[in-house]
């Protein structure tokens, strides 16, 4: 059944045109996510969805009895509502009062709000979203409309959410840029592109795939109009005079073909910073303890960052992470313990929330950059704050309007152009994929790739931890720090694996009689104890490394294959000794997995 269809919209907002005589449709059942960049109309699209906004142009048709219930990117309360009050506002009648606020209130301990009672005003961004996130869930609804609902939860926060929108029959759309989340959810994917609504049949995985097809099919026919052109040109030059009817019939040809528009090319996010020199002492943080009041956040966590360092800080919201980040960065103080930063260290600090302090309203975009820098090095050489800005997808004419006038994800972006071009080398990024569209979130991935830095992220997108991170230190009980090698993955696997051993221990401690004399022998002399062996150790101490030196050679033999695509002997020389290492980097992936999951079952042991 059609629940919503949208016909040749148009929609302008000042001189920029969001919607292009586009459309839409939504049948029951469907789980859609909304992509493009940052500017492009997602959240429009929404709030036309919502009824809150008309488009200029354009027909949109519901169905009978459609219920629709809307998550705004920044949700507003009555500040002296209760937390409780809120959710149930809009939910409740008098049979359904009592299940509904049971479920409100489990729904509440899951997305930790747990003072029911709390006035709204007292709440942070983060606190009022996962509440009307709360709200709307609750909600009988027809269809969803859920704007980054995945911002501000934290890991085990997306995991159940994830869980429950899989498990919900009702239509959703939502717009974000967690790509897993993307990739799990939805099985229908509504790419914005300049104006334009394309639609992929498909989850994020298979988005990819077909849109790199669209794309090179663009691409070939443009060829090939371009080819065509440049013989009917040839034909218009040698003087030929329209006196017959197939003469006329091919100037009117030239002249379609000469006028038909090609693909326009997205403008693409460059980022080409030059970090500055690294000495000898990086930053230490040493024994650091912090508490506000009662809780402890932090215990006696220490830590000597590296050279190339690429290290997450995971854990529950309110765990403490943004505090040691502003403890690592000089701008708060720790209760004990001493952070050591090199002379050579060269900062930039990149913060989850932008208050009045980082970015006047007022301000135009222009002088936010040159407050930084007036002329940025890249490896480009050095460029005005202008040409950077344009690089950054400022078009000339918005870089004199005020940042009040820049979407949130706009300034966003804006933020971290400010934060490179102070070309540091230890970047501190605080929840950077917040509110930034996928499109710049894979430009950064790969920057970060090539970025000679050292790089310490907080951040709950699992996508952007696997992709970036190597190293990653999960907040556990009472402040503790636990350290884990790869990234979010990595740790998950970890994790589970250790819950497992722990629970068939528990279920061994809590047999009763029935064993053989042989088992209750055993177990008077005590359970064997897991081990590594002598070659396992070896194995585990060395096997990331020889992943790694695979993994180098395999991308210098791509370079190779690339170079060498005239050349039939040599490639399928090459492609024969690709195949042999990508095996032998599957055998070393696998072997990876068995010593890790030993090595949590040795670290349950032992706990």
């Amino acid at each position: 059944m059609n629940l919503i269809n949208i016909e040749k919209i148009t929609k302008v907002f000042a001189e920029r045109k969001v919607f292009n005589n586009a459309s839409f449709f939504l049948q029951e059942g469907e789980k859609v996510g909304v992509i493009g960049i940052n500017g492009t109309g997602k959240t429009t699209l929404l709030k036309i969805l919502a009824g809150m906004e008309e488009p200029d142009e354009g027909t949109v048709t519901m169905a009978n009895h459609v219920v629709i219930r809307y998550l705004p990117q920044n949700p507003e309360f009555d500040p002296e509502m209760s937390c409780l009050e809120c959710v149930l506002a809009g939910n409740t009648t008098e049979e359904n009062r009592w299940t509904i606020e049971s479920d409100a209130k489990a729904m509440m301990t899951r997305l930790g709000i747990r003072d029911f009672g709390q006035p709204a005003g007292q709440l942070s961004g983060g606190q009022r979203k996962r509440l009307a996130l709360i709200s709307v869930l609750l909600s009988p609804a027809d269809v969803l409309l859920l704007d980054e609902p995945t911002n501000h939860l934290d890991n085990d926060m997306a995991d159940w959410l994830e869980d429950y929108l899989k498990k919900r029959k009702s239509a959703l759309i939502m717009v974000t840029h967690d790509r897993y989340f993307l990739d799990s959810v939805c099985n229908r994917i509504v790419e914005i592109d300049k104006g334009a609504i394309y639609s992929y049949q498909t989850n994020y995985s298979g988005f990819l795939e077909l849109k790199a097809q669209r794309e090179e099919m663009e691409l070939a026919s443009e060829r090939k109009r371009q080819s065509i052109l440049r013989v009917e040109l040839e034909w218009m030059r040698r003087g030929a005079r329209a006196r017959s009817t197939k003469q006329k019939a091919h100037i009117q040809r030239y002249e379609e073909l000469r006028d038909r528009q090609a693909p326009v090319q997205d403008s693409r996010l460059e980022l080409s910073s030059i970090s500055t020199r690294l000495g000898k002492t990086t930053v230490e943080l040493l024994h650091l303890c912090k508490s506000y009041g009662d809780r402890r956040l932090i215990d006696d966590f220490s830590y000597i960052f590296l050279k190339g360092d690429r290290v997450g800080f995971i854990g529950p919201n309110g765990c403490g992470k943004t505090t040691l980040l502003k403890m690592l960065t000089g701008q708060l103080l720790p209760d004990s313990g001493e952070v050591i930063v090199g002379q050579t260290v060269k900062m930039g600090y990149y913060a989850q929330e932008l208050t009045a302090s980082h970015m006047n309203p007022e301000q135009r975009v222009i002088d936010y950059v040159k407050d930084t820098a007036e002329f940025i090095q890249t490896a480009d050489g050095l460029l005005s704050a202008s040409a950077m800005l344009e690089r950054f997808l400022f078009p000339p004419e918005q870089q004199y309007s005020p940042i009040g006038k820049l979407s949130g994800g706009e300034k966003k972006r804006l933020n971290l152009l400010r934060v490179l071009a102070g070309s540091p080398n230890f970047l501190v990024l605080d929840e950077i994929t917040n509110d930034i569209d996928i499109a710049t979130l894979t430009i950064l991935e790969d920057y970060l790739d090539r970025y000679e830095g050292i790089v310490v992220a907080v951040s709950h997108d699992r996508y952007f931890l696997d992709r970036t991170m190597k190293r990653l230190f999960a907040f556990e009980e009472d402040g503790r720090l636990r350290q884990y090698e790869g990234g979010y993955t990595d740790y998950a696997v970890r994790r589970a694996a250790e819950a497992e051993a722990a629970g068939r221990e528990t279920e061994s401690k809590a047999g009763k009689g029935g064993a053989p004399e042989a088992e209750k022998g055993q177990k008077l002399r005590g359970p064997k104890k897991l081990k590594f062996t002598y070659k396992e150790q070896k194995d585990y101490e060395t096997i990331e490394a020889d992943m790694a030196e695979l993994e180098d050679q395999i991308a210098a033999l791509d370079q190779e294959i690339e170079e060498s695509a005239h050349d039939f002997v040599k490639l399928n020389q090459l492609m024969e000794k690709k195949e042999e290492l990508g095996a032998a980097l599957e055998e070393k992936l696998e072997r990876w997995m068995y010593l890790e999951e030993l090595a949590a079952k040795l670290a349950a042991q032992e706990n």
